[in-house]
């Protein structure tokens, strides 16, 4: 019902996996520890909160889990023998068990009920569901009883929660008293009209009913009818006490479901001897106190369930909650002086001061790291990102550059003192971390003075504190006082769980997890623990192993300002695996056990590639930090070396010297083409558009170190001081091939920037160039060639006509359907200009391809293609390159056929229906031709004659559109453009501002007998028997095909009324027989693909204004009345159910007015109205005929928000009923009639033949290759809403 709505949500703080290094390599991640309470939570399967609420009600009754716990495998049979034949195994209290001692015994965060609920016989999608809590209460118990069957615990449910009432009817007559017994494992109390639990159980067993007035009692010993009283009292008092209060209500006014949530208060103790039909025992006797409570949040329609419950046997550790843990003294001036001189002063503006206290202040000397954030917050009213995260860095970050301060401990999932570690009776359990050291233990005095500190703030235990809030995997402290929270409010007490105060535990149970727990239970937890704690391990190890690039120095050298490798062959790294816990010392050592021949001095430093090579970093010095706290991630490249020299050069470390690899650009006059660009760049296009000899610029990459100055880089280039150095403007000549190239000319100038004489003293850091930059390097000589010329501080580099050109491809056409080889296809560049006429470049690639020797005297012309490869139509070649819009270096086609002139359009037509790809033709047209040319010269083109045809164009969806009226008017007139598509249709053209209509018949209803029934002014009666009706009134129904016949076709003016429309109508020949004294004896339906789909109102509004267009298909009917709807006016088919039977009495039309209002209670009124009838006896339904199904009407309320003030008006005319004309209403009579189901036999029988129709789809589907994803796709577009599900569990035969 409510799928995942409640997925437990993770909390906020920072986690204690750091963004690099720290990958989850492998296997799944083992469960975590428990936390701080000790406590064990359960795990949501999707919907099962209310059973995980459930179930840790009774784990924490002590009673319910011994007896349970004392079944032994003798009696209840062992899991693994289930699946032999004959074997009674008793599945679910042994799963039960086992599922107890995971949570009382097993050291994880929180158990799954998987192997439960497979006990109970729920299948997956059963997790998704979410249930009434009080409902599986009772089903539970119900399955409990019966597993237990022939065992000694087969009535161990009814010793804990049974117990009696008895119902008592005094005669006041007489004095007889009439008494009857009842059972009850728990009471349902009332909610409504109530202020508290005491007021609901004084109402129901103190306050007397009286049976007097009209409502008097048989009494069997006066035998009459007598005033008496009717009262109710406990019997029999259970040691637990299960209430159930009704927050759950219907609103008989309204309809609708809704929750009570105010105020409803309830006893941490109860006496229920004033309720009770024998009070003289012990007030023991009669006291009860409260031990859970189950809320829900949420209301009626979906919530979550959670549970508060007090820990009787002391299991968990309990802590005051984060709001008030911080001690709350009243102590003298002197006390509190003494506590000052233990808590350090608070700074905050410090975070190491904040964080040292937030942990010192913690009972267990340590905080959850996903915690730290959120208690943050609570000291000092920031966030951490708000306040130190600027100057600091990530909080996880801050913690492992102060590891002489913090340390990890509970497998890294804890942060405590390194000053104070956390002891082991305070620190949770869970495995002890490797990280600690013994060496950083403090002295024993400052042991005893941090110990007298914590002693002093540390609060006292409250009595009855032990209360917990256990909410699916997530266990926390909460207060007594806590409780009066869920008194009223959408998060509200929804069972209360009482036990007897006399029921004392004995003090061996108190903190004894293991009390009454199976020996072999026991041993299980054990070997879970050992197997979780193994995992854990293992999956630590393998997080914390990294992988390191380790780059050795014999095998680099300085170049360029970076290391480069001597040889190009050689990787020149090295690939090792380190547990990043070990400390640099112990890598250096695996180094040297790697390396047995190096000599002297082993320098660690941390390196980078980069694009001009390696660069190197900071160097690992403390040989005692860990490579977690050293930031040695994985794939972290590590440099060995002496530190000092590589090779004998000196190395430059640090991010100020990061290598800059720049593209040095010089002039170039011909030589060694390959090397020739034309920007400086990128690589020439092939080389192709060079002549030899022409002059251009060549490139070389350089690296140099970030740190170096521009003028050092001058010198390094071994330029003299009046050489010029240039960067490329970043508007220059690449951005604007981007965008078409300056209108397509090609070639052109690119412009660069010379750097001021102030910039030789700048660093490339400070001049901020970035790997890539182009640097141009020009003598003062270079100016007196052409290609260079100067404008102040901007040169200007003109380059060669090397981009300046078209590439033409011929596709030669094989005859006999001879496949296209790539060989086949023929390119050639054409050197070209934005303003050459592309005829010239036609004939330029005509000659260089030498196509006319092929074929002698054939037309030719040059074709652009899309990205699809489609062709495009073919360009004007008396307009130039520029011109026609074809942009330089691109591709075009050269294609049998003849090129448009400018004054000429290039179409393609078919005729009759829409081209398919490929299969239209073409024609070449003057854009001045009308459009009755133009459709002679397509009629002649394809050898077609005659007058009646007329063109359409095509519709967005590439459909046969709307046909071009004005047969007189130009194709430039009507916005026809260059390769548009065009569709001979055959037919004359109707007349201007005419219509064309398709007129149908509906079946004559005199030709069946009439049956006559009362009509009133809203009801127009059509006189059908049982048999026509149902035959006639389904395809009222629009989504139903009508059994219509063809009468004919009329032309009329868009301007006529459907009046006229109507007249016209009753002339067509096959009407001739129709009867209709007038117009308003007709009804008129539009069909949308033989479907009723609406019906025509107004008759005086024109077709125009009705929204008919040529080629509409209507539906006249004949009626036996006259008729003229209103706007708002619905015509609906409307049947009463036979009372007892599966079936209707014959259909009737009635006109509902839906003009003030559409609701449910309109129609609702109108129907009873029509029949006589109180509108709240009738159960209405609208039938659904493609589904053979009905969907019940209801007077609903849809939930609005509070700030949605104004609720949603109620409209059957919208969803989710969508009435309109024609639709099926079904009406049954409550009062005579109990059977609220609306389908019959025929609907039955409709549906499974869906149903196979459904299968046999499937099965085609399959048997069609249909590929997984695309069923997934189909299926969630036809999904429906997943129906409500009633809960049970299964259980087998043990009697």
């Amino acid at each position: 019902m409510f799928g995942n709505l409640f997925e437990e949500e993770e909390e906020g703080g920072f986690s204690s996996t750091p963004s690099k290094g720290r990958v989850t390599k492998g296997g799944d991640e083992p469960p975590p520890p428990r936390g701080r309470s000790n406590l064990c939570g359960i795990k949501n399967q999707g919907g099962t909160c209310y059973l995980n609420s459930l179930l840790q009600t009774l784990l924490f009754t002590p009673e319910f889990r011994e007896e349970l716990f004392s079944l032994g495998p003798e009696e209840l049979g062992h899991l693994e023998d289930k699946e032999k034949p004959g074997a009674k195994v008793r599945v679910i209290p042994l799963e039960l068990q086992r599922l107890f001692a995971r949570l009382l015994l097993v050291d994880q965060q929180s158990a799954s009920t998987a192997d439960l609920t497979d006990s109970f016989g729920w299948n997956s999608s059963e997790g998704t569901n979410q249930h009434d809590v009080q409902e599986l209460n009772r089903i539970l118990f119900s399955a409990l009883e019966h597993s237990l069957v022939g065992t000694s615990g087969s009535s161990f449910i009814h010793s804990l929660y049974h117990g009696t009432i008895v119902n008592s009817i005094v005669c006041k007559e007489c004095g007889n008293v009439s008494q009857r017994q009842e059972d009850f494992l728990d009471l349902t109390v009332c909610v409504c009209g109530m202020s508290s639990l005491e007021e609901a159980l004084w109402n129901m067993f103190v306050e007397e009913e009286l049976f007097e007035g009209n409502n008097l009692y048989r009494c069997a010993q006066c035998n009459k009818l007598v005033t008496a009283a009717k009262s109710a009292k406990m019997r029999k008092l259970p040691p637990f006490m299960t209430m159930s209060l009704l927050r759950f209500s219907f609103d008989f006014a309204k309809c609708e479901r809704y929750k009570e949530t105010g105020r409803y208060s309830f006893p941490l103790t109860i006496n229920l001897r004033p309720f009770c039909e024998q009070t003289d025992g012990d007030d023991s006797d009669y006291s009860y106190e409260l031990f859970s409570v189950i809320i829900h949040k949420g209301g009626c329609y979906g919530g979550h369930y959670h549970v508060y419950i007090r820990d009787i046997d002391h299991l968990g550790q309990w802590e005051p909650p984060e709001d008030d843990s911080k001690p709350k003294t009243k102590k003298k001036v002197g006390e509190v002086k003494e506590v000052k001189v233990c808590e350090p002063k608070l700074q905050e503006d410090d975070p190491l001061s904040v964080l040292t206290i937030i942990i010192a202040q913690e009972p267990s000397k340590s905080v959850l790291l996903d915690q730290l954030g959120q208690k943050l917050m609570d000291k000092i009213g920031s966030s951490w990102s708000k306040k130190f995260r600027k100057h600091y860095g990530p909080i996880g970050k801050f913690l492992q550059s102060h590891n002489d301060v913090f340390i990890l401990v509970s497998n890294g999932t804890r942060v405590a003192l390194k000053a104070n570690p956390p002891s082991p009776t305070t620190e949770p359990p869970g495995p002890v971390d490797q990280n600690s050291d013994s060496s950083s233990a403090p002295d024993s005095g400052a042991a005893e003075q941090q110990s007298g500190c914590d002693q002093m703030l540390e609060p006292e235990p409250e009595q009855g504190s032990h209360w917990f809030d256990l909410n699916d995997s997530t266990v926390t402290s909460i207060r007594e006082s806590d409780i009066e929270k869920q008194f009223q409010g959408k998060e509200s007490a929804y069972m209360l769980f009482y036990r007897k105060t006399q029921l004392h535990r004995p003090s061996e149970a108190v903190n004894n997890p293991q009390y009454k727990v199976p020996p072999h239970l026991i041993q299980m937890a054990q070997e879970e623990n050992s197997r979780v704690q193994q995992k854990r391990e293992e999956f630590e190890a393998s997080n914390n192993t990294v992988e390191l690039h380790l780059h050795l120095a014999p095998s680099y050298r300085l170049e360029n300002g970076a290391l480069q490798t001597v040889s190009k062959e050689q990787n020149g790294s090295t690939a090792l695996s380190f547990d990043r816990r070990k400390t640099v010392g112990d890598l250096r050592l695996a180094i040297y056990q790697m390396q047995e021949l190096w000599e002297g001095d082993m320098a660690l430093t941390v390196a980078k590639s980069l694009p001009a090579g390696l660069h190197l970093y900071n160097t690992l010095t403390d040989d005692g930090v860990s490579l977690y706290s050293a930031g040695i991630h994985t794939n972290t490249d590590l440099f060995v070396w002496n530190g000092r020299e590589v090779c004998g050069s000196s190395v430059l470390t640090g991010a100020e010297w990061e290598p800059v690899l720049l593209t040095v650009v010089r002039p170039f006059l011909g030589q060694d083409e390959e090397q020739v660009v034309e920007d400086g760049v990128g690589p020439a296009e092939g080389g192709d558009g060079f002549q030899n000899g022409a002059p251009g610029l060549k490139k070389e990459a350089r690296g140099f170190a970030g740190g170096v100055t521009l003028g050092e880089v001058r010198e390094a280039l071994g330029e003299p001081k009046e050489s010029l150095l240039c960067q490329e403007h970043k508007g220059g000549k690449r951005s604007e091939q981007g965008a078409g190239g300056g209108g397509g000319e090609g070639g052109g100038a690119s412009g660069w920037r010379v750097f001021p004489p102030d910039d030789m003293q700048r660093t490339l850091k400070e001049l901020s160039l970035k790997d890539g930059d182009a640097l141009l390097v020009l003598e003062p000589q270079s100016f007196d060639n052409s290609v260079f010329t100067r404008n102040g501080d901007v040169v200007t580099v003109t380059t060669p006509s090397d981009c300046r050109w078209l590439q033409v491809e011929f596709q030669s056409h094989k005859d006999g359907g001879e496949e296209e080889k790539e060989e086949d296809r023929r390119k050639v560049k054409v050197l070209a200009t934005g303003n050459m006429l592309l005829s010239e470049v036609k004939q330029r690639a005509i000659e260089e391809l030498q196509v006319q020797d092929q074929l002698p005297g054939a037309q030719y012309c040059l074709r652009q293609v899309d990205s699809t490869g489609k062709l495009l139509p073919p360009v004007c070649e008396e307009l130039s390159v520029r011109d026609a819009g074809v942009r330089l270096m691109t591709t075009l086609t050269l294609c049998p056929g003849n090129a448009p002139k400018a004054s000429q359009l290039f179409l393609h037509f078919s005729v009759g229906t829409a081209p398919s790809a490929g299969m239209e033709m073409d024609i070449i047209i003057e854009k001045t031709c009308t459009v009755k040319e133009c459709l002679k010269a397509m009629l002649e083109a394809v050898g077609l004659d005659g007058s009646c045809w007329h063109l359409r164009r095509l519709d967005w969806c590439e459909e046969v559109g709307e046909p071009l009226m004005d047969e007189d008017a130009s194709l430039s007139e009507l916005k026809i453009i260059h390769g548009e598509t065009l569709v001979i249709t055959e037919g004359q053209l109707p007349p201007k501002g005419f219509l064309k209509l398709s007129v149908w018949l509906y079946p004559d209803p005199g030709t069946s007998s009439v049956v006559p029934s009362e009509t009133d002014s809203h009801h127009t009666d059509n006189g059908y028997t049982d048999g026509q009706t149902a035959g006639h009134s389904a395809p009222l129904c629009g989504s139903n095909t009508t059994e219509v016949r063809s009468v004919g076709q009329v032309e009329i003016s868009d301007e006529a009324t459907l009046e006229e429309l109507k007249t016209q109508v009753l002339t067509l020949p096959a009407l001739q027989d129709l009867c209709a004294p007038t117009s308003a004896f007709l009804r008129m339906w539009q069909l949308e693909g033989r479907r009723l789909m609406r019906i025509l109102r107004g008759q005086q509004l024109t077709l125009r204004k009705l929204k008919l267009s040529t080629g509409t298909d209507l539906c006249v009917q004949q009626l036996l009345k006259e008729e003229d709807l209103g706007p708002k006016e619905m015509l609906l088919n409307v049947k009463m159910g036979v009372p007892g039977e599966r079936s209707y009495y014959p259909p009737e039309e009635l006109v509902w007015d839906s003009s003030r209002d559409s609701s449910p209670r309109s129609l609702r009124t109108c129907l009873a109205a029509h029949y006589g009838l109180s509108p709240d006896s009738l159960l209405l339904a609208k039938h659904l005929p493609e589904k053979h199904s009905w969907e019940e009407i209801s007077s609903w309320n849809q939930q609005v928000s509070k700030k949605k003030k104004k609720k949603k008006t109620e409209s059957l005319l919208g969803a989710p009923f969508h009435l309109k004309d024609g639709d099926t209403i079904g009406i049954k009579n409550l009062l005579i009639d109990s059977n609220r189901d609306f389908c019959t036999l025929a609907d039955e029988q409709g549906q499974q033949r869906l149903r196979e129709q459904a299968e046999q789809r499937r099965k085609g589907e399959q048997t069609a290759g249909f590929n997984g994803t695309e069923q997934q796709k189909k299926a969630g577009q036809n999904k429906s809403r997943k129906p409500e599900v009633a809960l049970s569990i299964n259980v087998g035969v043990f009697r």
